[in-house]
């Protein structure tokens, strides 16, 4: 697979938040921080791990952590083998938080939920409309309009499905589906960073709320989750924790959630992404 780690200057990121490199904690160096990495690997592998200790630890070692991730340019692999934890959605989210001093999932649903009806709205008038990306935007919402119960979950699930759509994005790369009644396992050995819908039957009732999904790193299952809009935060967290380079099938999606919807704002946004932030502000 290579290494898909990249600059994530690349994708706009503000290098004095994302290249920060802490220096060691005071009376602790590379040895006695190894030896809490031990111990947190050794945490990890617990059927009934102690939370409280492994953040505790990873706070600790976070300079540690960083130098390796930034500096010393390790694949991804060789990073979640050393730091387990970071596969721990808790973890994740405390990574994040880090990093840039946001409480990501928070944050995120609170703006999400916020925008999901203006987005939504701008959405259907756009699938109102003839053309390729219309057509996509029709059908689902459509298939969405079948459901028979609506909840919070589902209505976040058309959200962030129908958002690269709208930015002109295709998702088939990033956005595998497993129907495990009717088919093989699907093949996902050549997905970066993407997201595996898993359900138990091709029904379109199952289409915003399947099984699970699972969160794919380097062609590999690190997490699944109940619903799609969880997947797709900690797919975004992950972006930070692991020093990861955006799809670039989904750049344009990636930037509206790093810079409008969570405000880690740098620099110029894409013209596709400015058009929809201006739509949400001339709603508001």
């Amino acid at each position: 697979m290579g290494n898909y780690r990249a600059k994530l200057s690349r994708a706009g990121f503000q290098e004095a938040e994302v290249n920060f490199l802490p220096n060691f904690p005071r009376g602790e160096d590379a040895v006695s921080l190894e030896q809490l990495r031990l111990q947190i690997v050794d945490e990890v592998k617990k059927s009934e791990k102690n939370h409280v200790l492994i953040t505790k630890l990873m706070h600790t070692t976070f300079a540690l952590r960083r130098r390796e991730i930034i500096s010393d340019d390790l694949p991804v692999g060789d990073i979640l083998d050393r730091w387990p934890a970071l596969k721990l959605e808790s973890q994740i989210y405390a990574e994040f938080h880090r990093i840039t001093n946001l409480t990501l999932k928070n944050h995120f649903y609170a703006v999400l939920d916020q925008h999901a009806p203006r987005l939504q709205s701008s959405f259907r008038k756009k699938a109102a409309r003839t053309g390729k990306v219309s057509d996509v935007l029709s059908q689902l919402f459509r298939t969405y309009d079948l459901q028979e119960q609506v909840d919070i979950h589902a209505r976040r699930a058309v959200v962030l499905l129908a958002l690269p759509a709208y930015l002109h994005e295709d998702t088939s790369t990033f956005i595998k589906t497993w129907d495990m009644m009717h088919s093989d396992e699907p093949d996902i050995s050549e997905v970066p960073l993407g997201l595996l819908l898993i359900r138990a039957n091709s029904s379109d009732a199952t289409f915003f709320c399947p099984e699970k999904i699972a969160v794919l790193v380097e062609g590999n299952i690190i997490i699944d989750f109940p619903t799609l809009a969880d997947a797709f935060l900690v797919i975004f967290g992950l972006t930070y924790t692991l020093h990861l380079s955006y799809p670039k099938c989904l750049a344009n999606t990636f930037d509206f959630i790093q810079k409008v919807l969570m405000g880690l704002e740098d620099g110029k946004l894409k013209p596709k992404v400015l058009s929809l932030k201006n739509d949400l502000l001339a709603a508001e």
